[in-house]
């Protein structure tokens, strides 16, 4: 009993399971957040850093020269086209133009090629240079973000409104018209105005009323002597025949 007492212990120890779980307390967390001292703070402030300022301001400096910068070949293209496009143009209308689909941007250039608008994407980049080198110079207020522009050989004004006025995506700016610049409302007034051959019409009729009205003026005068002149020589041989006996009377007497 005594050898198998003996004995147990090694037994009990030799069976144990080889992985055994200890339960640790938990660390405990001794850096906190803690304010930094204020004559730590000073002396931080104090022995900070400052690089010296320069002589002459950044802003003050001239900027480099664009010469010495090569320009891309592919925004040359696209300079020579805007310059194209704008002087083979009679209306250019500037708008502002924000994201829209594929499809409605399809649409609304299709419902614009109908009175012959055509709509254009350009870069403020490419398109400023060209417009401050043009008639169109003061346009460039106009070109902060991102804009589109709506050219024509005409003037199609009101069409133009017409269509703008169901695309919310598409906003009017100004526009230059027969080289006019005009705001949004002075692109409605625009359109309010009747056509070309109304106007000429209308001006024909009011030049042919004037040179009626000034003939009728005219011809009132000896019109009015030949009536007085006629009444006055009707009255003349109505008392000229009167006084005189008629020709048979006179006859028998002798």
């Amino acid at each position: 009993m005594a050898a198998l007492g003996g004995g147990g212990t090694r037994w009990r120890r030799a069976w144990l399971p080889a992985l055994q779980l200890l339960r640790r307390g938990s660390k405990a967390v001794t850096r906190h957040w803690k304010a930094m001292h204020f004559q730590r703070q000073k002396l931080l402030a104090l022995t900070e850093y400052l690089p010296p300022r320069p002589a002459v301001p950044p802003r003050c400096l001239p900027r480099p020269s664009p010469e010495g910068q090569q320009e891309d070949g592919y925004v040359r293209v696209l300079r020579r086209q805007a310059e194209q496009t704008l002087r083979a143009s009679r209306m250019v209308a500037v708008c502002h133009y924000s994201p829209m689909a594929e499809e409605d941007v399809a649409t609304l250039q299709h419902y614009l090629r109908r009175h012959n608008i055509h709509l254009k994407f350009v870069l403020n980049e490419v398109i400023r240079p060209v417009l401050a080198q043009s008639k169109y110079r003061n346009l460039l207020p106009l070109f902060v973000c991102r804009n589109v522009l709506l050219v024509s050989p005409e003037a199609p004004a009101r069409q133009m409104l017409r269509v703008l006025k169901g695309v919310p995506q598409v906003t009017l700016l100004g526009a230059c018209i027969d080289d006019t610049i005009l705001s949004r409302q002075g692109v409605e007034n625009f359109a309010r105005l009747p056509s070309l051959e109304a106007s000429q019409g209308q001006t024909v009729a009011a030049l042919s009323l004037l040179s009626s009205q000034t003939s009728s003026l005219l011809q009132r005068g000896p019109a009015h002597l030949t009536a007085l002149l006629d009444e006055h020589i009707r009255r003349l041989r109505g008392t000229g025949g009167a006084s005189e006996p008629p020709p048979g009377q006179s006859a028998g007497n002798h």
